[in-house]
């Protein structure tokens, strides 16, 4: 499956933003889908992620509550909602697919290109 993350952009602290991941190729259905993020000179960092068939998403500590993914199937396509956003927050943003709830980067098997979120006053 092909993965195309869009959205990002620049906000100020307090902000948000939606980022969007849309699925070609594969049913999206058939996957568990995440995002990711990695900032500059750090690791690739488990955000959130939620089964294929939808439902209560699994967060990372330092976003819940201030973040909420969901899905679409009928449109293949994911969501990131990301509200309260923090400078910490900045980095580029990844969705996957093709992974189990809650586990590392290198768990997942489908990438998208990424997308730059930055959060400055």
């Amino acid at each position: 499956v092909q993965l195309q993350a869009s959205g990002g952009g620049l906000v100020q602290p307090g902000g948000s933003l939606r980022l969007s991941c849309v699925a070609s190729g594969r049913t999206f259905a058939s996957y568990n889908m995440a995002w990711f993020r990695q900032a500059p000179g750090k690791g690739r960092e488990y955000v959130a992620a939620i089964l294929r068939s939808g439902g209560t998403g699994h967060y990372a500590d330092s976003v819940k509550g201030r973040f909420t993914i969901s899905r679409d199937n009928a449109k293949s396509t994911g969501y990131l909602q990301m509200n309260g956003l923090k400078v910490d927050d900045t980095a580029v943003y990844y969705c996957a697919a093709g992974g189990v709830v809650g586990s590392v980067s290198t768990n997942w098997q489908y990438w998208g290109q990424g997308t730059q979120v930055t959060v400055s006053s």
